[in-house]
């Protein structure tokens, strides 16, 4: 078996995997900037809203940050996977770009 891997096929946000007799590119972690092979702990680095822990890129948790990401009034900060979304309140709505009781 000729290991193609060896001449790096792939694209920037994939990874090698060597067959017998071929090879086939498959996609780095979403918490990854480039990778060596599957997984979170395989990034070359970690993508914006991650950060390195324990050998992996874990998603970094904005609304827990000592600085509020959210901050208009009546406003909830919810985490998402590598960023976090700004919501009203529970009882409150979005009415041109303020939150509103409902």
């Amino acid at each position: 078996d000729l290991d193609e891997c060896a001449a790096s096929p792939c694209k920037d946000h994939q990874y090698c995997l060597n067959t017998d007799g071929s090879f086939s590119c498959k996609a780095c972690d979403a918490s990854c900037v480039g990778c060596t092979g599957e997984g979170s702990e395989k990034c070359k680095t970690c993508a914006s809203g991650y950060v390195k822990e324990d050998e992996k890129c874990t998603d970094i948790d904005e609304c827990n940050l000592p600085e509020k990401v959210c901050t208009k009034e009546n406003q909830d900060c919810v985490n998402t996977s590598g960023s976090y979304k700004c919501v009203c309140s529970e009882g409150f709505e979005d009415k041109d770009g303020t939150c509103a009781q409902t």
